[in-house]
């Protein structure tokens, strides 16, 4: 399973909102984002994930992927 740490990401760096998240990624990472679409990121682990998104997000947050997403796996295979 992935877990989406977005939240704790930012909160360790002092970001608090999406508008604050979305000036970072303008001013760091030349990168632009609606608003309903860094609310999604926010508020809930993407379905899906572009790579120039997530570089974007790295380059803003000073982060690795991963920093934003933590694997734990599933499915244990019995040997």
């Amino acid at each position: 399973m992935l877990v989406w740490m977005l939240r704790k990401v930012m909160a360790e760096r002092g970001i608090w909102t999406g508008a604050a998240l979305s000036r970072l990624l303008k001013e760091k990472a030349g990168y632009e984002l609606s608003a309903p679409s860094i609310s999604a990121l926010i508020n809930g682990s993407p379905k899906q994930l572009k790579a120039e998104t997530l570089d974007a997000l790295c380059t803003a947050l000073e982060c690795t992927p991963n920093d934003l997403w933590v694997h734990t796996p599933t499915y244990k295979k019995d040997a």
